[in-house]
């Protein structure tokens, strides 16, 4: 399964570019991975995963903008079409290839 998040943020004040970098900071700290500038998504193991990433982000929301997250599963993301373009390939896990449940 996988999160997506969409952003919309207000950067027209120092103070709002400020909120905006620790945002996408965050997110790369939580393992979410930029697919478009303002679009990122974090590849979790299921349901409950998914609803806590989605908890987190509401703590770490920025005051002003727009922040939206969607759950899909992998098999709606493999449907997904390319219309330009081709899906760069990523040096960051991206699998859950070798993932070891203990």
């Amino acid at each position: 399964m996988r999160v997506f998040v969409f952003f919309d943020l207000p950067v027209d004040t120092a103070t709002q570019r400020k909120e905006y970098r620790l945002f996408r900071k965050y997110l790369i700290k939580e393992g979410f991975l930029m697919l478009q500038e303002s679009v990122y998504a974090k590849l979790v193991v299921n349901d409950a995963q998914a609803g806590a990433a989605i908890n987190r982000l509401r703590q770490h929301r920025p005051p002003a903008g727009l922040v939206q997250a969607l759950k899909v599963t992998e098999k709606q993301f493999a449907m997904m079409e390319f219309i330009t373009g081709v899906r760069q390939s990523y040096d960051e896990l991206d699998t859950l290839e070798g993932f070891v449940v203990l």
